[in-house]
């Protein structure tokens, strides 16, 4: 397989209060995303969410612990998150992936009719596509994913505490190249996109952390991981909505956040077959076995 050019999903922050209006933004005027070094591509299907999968549980977060109604979390992949899974209920459960890929996969649902820094809450809006890519390092090898790795990105709490976690990007089908940490407004016939890049650097011990961050990091610009950690595959979930109506749309959030869309987040728990991830490893470091 040949190397693809990615684009990176970071974004320069604008912080401010969460407020219908600074919250969107016309896609022409959204800034164009630098470009990573070449990498090779692992792309897989583990459904669009067919199946209706969503609940108030945050796995990695807070493990049995039942949400907020009005933060709702999307999911592919197992089939049987919820708010009592443990990793072994996980293991034994069906998966939407077509690989076989008993991974958990999940971010907040998107909603239509509701508007940044408005109470209101809209109808779910079902994704139309949804496409999980592992890609890998451009600085050298990596290694396998260790089985029950949690990974993050984003944070719920950004609108007010701005953590430095610009990791997630909004964009729209049509012109892909450009990135923003606000709601696009796009272009009829377009979709309106998510993408979320996880960090790809593992410190080699930790399957989790305080933070549920210190224990997987982002690389540098080069792609090169620091000292003392390891470069894994490097996630990317795309998440594909039909173009809404004008600027009624917004993630369900916690209340303080107001549904701004720079509280975007998703998370993920390892739990690919050891053959699968052995496949995975080995298209990126080689080319050999690439879907």
């Amino acid at each position: 397989m040949g190397l693809v050019f990615v684009a990176a999903a970071l974004v320069v922050p604008q912080w401010m209060s969460p407020r219908p209006g600074a919250d969107y933004v016309e896609i022409a005027d959204a800034p164009y995303a630098p470009a990573l070094p070449a990498a090779r591509a692992y792309t897989w299907s583990c459904g669009r969410n067919e199946e209706g999968h969503r609940n108030t549980a945050n796995l990695v977060v807070a493990p049995r612990v039942v949400g907020p109604s009005h933060h709702v979390h999307e999911y592919v992949g197992n089939l049987s998150t919820d708010v009592d899974s443990t990793d072994d209920t996980l293991a034994r459960a069906a998966t939407s992936c077509a690989n076989g890929d008993r991974s958990t996969y999940y971010w907040p649902v998107l909603r239509t009719g509701a508007r940044a820094g408005e109470s209101a809450h809209g109808e779910i809006a079902e994704p139309v596509a949804v496409t999980l890519t592992a890609f890998g390092s451009p600085a050298g090898p990596v290694v396998a994913m260790p089985r029950r790795l949690r990974g993050a990105v984003g944070d719920a709490n950004t609108a007010t505490t701005p953590a430095g976690q610009a990791t997630r990007a909004w964009t729209c089908s049509g012109t892909p190249e450009r990135r923003t940490d606000r709601y696009p407004l796009c272009g009829r016939g377009q979709r309106v996109v998510r993408v979320f890049d996880f960090p790809s650097c593992w410190d080699g011990r930790r399957l989790d952390s305080d933070n549920h961050r210190a224990h997987l990091v982002f690389p540098a610009a080069d792609g090169a991981c620091a000292a003392g950690t390891f470069a894994v595959p490097r996630l990317r979930i795309s998440v594909e909505y039909p173009r809404p109506d004008g600027d009624r749309f917004a993630i369900d959030a916690f209340p303080p956040q107001r549904n701004s869309p720079r509280t975007d987040h998703a998370f993920f728990v390892n739990l690919m077959p050891e053959p699968l991830m052995a496949q995975v490893v080995r298209c990126l470091n080689t080319g050999d076995g690439c879907p």
